[in-house]
């Protein structure tokens, strides 16, 4: 495999700030961070953090040039609900000059739409698409709003044609042997792929049913599956 490919954990290493409009993510990924945090200092609730509200001073905002590259979002998503001012701010960020890493479990309406409306900013863009399994039914458990992974496959193959530059987080890996998701992404991915597990897996109130995903979760981030995992990226 001649990708250059990353383990390890923390977003800093991807870009030097960040820009986000919403709070909240229509996702509801279970295993996300920022809603972590969001409901430990009472930002949000375990109810409500689905529901996206927008933060209009972040749209309405002058941006400069910064240093670095930006993030953009880190704390919620680029959906059918937030697209039109995703796609505004944006292009106000790339008009001032900076680079940006947009990150996104990728809806092929929301890329099509950013790749139509801000082709001529290409150089200044790259795509960092979460794809974390290449099985349905962990996405659907774990990232219960987001979409499939054949709609986020042809997401990577439209913006990787249409020459915009791509990569990929694996972020966290949801299968045993994430090799397969992989060598299925590999082609269409002109930067690097991301390799990270999951944090913090602990569950309340939860049924028989939910409690296997959480075990195997358990499984597949021990140090004995993750030095196999290294290992076979290495050969």
């Amino acid at each position: 495999m001649s990708k250059t490919w990353k383990i390890t954990s923390g977003v800093k290493e991807w870009a030097s700030s960040s820009v986000n409009l919403y709070s909240g993510c229509s996702n509801n990924c279970k295993y996300c961070y920022a809603k972590k945090m969001a409901i430990r200092f009472e930002r949000k609730t375990e109810e409500n953090w689905s529901e996206m509200k927008l933060n209009i001073d972040a749209v309405t905002k002058g941006y400069r040039k910064r240093q670095g590259r930006i993030m953009f979002p880190t704390s919620h998503d680029i959906t059918s609900e937030s697209l039109y001012y995703c796609i505004m701010v944006l292009r106000k960020v790339l008009d001032a000059g900076n680079t940006v890493l947009v990150t996104t479990k990728p809806d092929l309406w929301c890329v099509y739409n950013i790749i139509n409306q801000l082709m001529q900013y290409k150089p200044q863009i790259q795509f960092r698409f979460t794809i974390t399994s290449i099985t349905d039914y962990r996405l659907r458990f774990w990232e219960p709003n987001a979409p499939n992974f054949e709609e986020r496959l042809q997401s990577l193959k439209l913006a990787f044609q249409r020459g915009f530059k791509t990569s990929i987080s694996i972020e966290p890996f949801l299968d045993e042997d994430p090799i397969p998701l992989i060598l299925k992404l590999n082609p269409f991915v002109s930067e690097t792929i991301w390799i990270g597990k999951m944090n913090y897996i602990k569950a309340t109130n939860i049924t028989s049913g939910e409690k296997r995903f959480y075990e195997y979760q358990r499984k597949i981030c021990s140090w004995t599956n993750i030095k196999k995992i290294l290992l076979e990226i290495q050969k």
